[in-house]
């Protein structure tokens, strides 16, 4: 049914497809129409050294799920911090994303990490998702940002 598949730079063409298809509609209704600052921002999850990327398929060949992020080294033990995380809107409330979080775990597990850590926005159907599936908001920490 499901495969989880890791993805690397090569897939970035249609890492972009599935991720503007989530994204730039509701809840999010991210604006990516610069197709150079999406490009950037892809490679920037993707491309790097540290950078851990999955896909899930349904069957062999339909990208329907993203997980972007990377390797953390912390005093704790590796993480695995997601910065993006997503499920084709059509596919979503069927499964799919749970099984997907399921399967990442293991994977990761298996590399010897020791943790999954994300930020999501509690106004959004992922908050109660992920508290659904075993993840634990943090009490300590707290978003900042600031524009220049």
């Amino acid at each position: 049914m499901y495969k989880l598949k890791r993805l690397g730079i090569e897939d970035k063409e249609e890492i972009k497809a599935v991720f503007t298809g989530v994204f730039t509609k509701e809840p999010w209704c991210d604006d990516w129409s610069d197709k150079e600052q999406l490009d950037m921002y892809i490679c920037d999850l993707v491309g790097q050294g540290y950078s851990l990327t999955y896909g899930l398929y349904d069957g062999a060949d339909e990208l329907i799920g993203l997980s972007l992020g990377y390797i953390k080294h912390w005093y704790t033990g590796t993480e695995y911090i997601i910065n993006e995380l997503c499920i084709k809107t059509e596919r979503q409330g069927t499964g799919a994303g749970t099984f997907f979080i399921n399967e990442i775990g293991k994977a990761v597990k298996e590399l010897g990490l020791k943790q999954i850590f994300l930020l999501t926005d509690t106004n959004v159907p992922a908050y109660e998702f992920y508290k659904r599936n075993g993840f634990v908001e943090s009490e300590t920490c707290v978003a900042f940002s600031k524009f220049i």
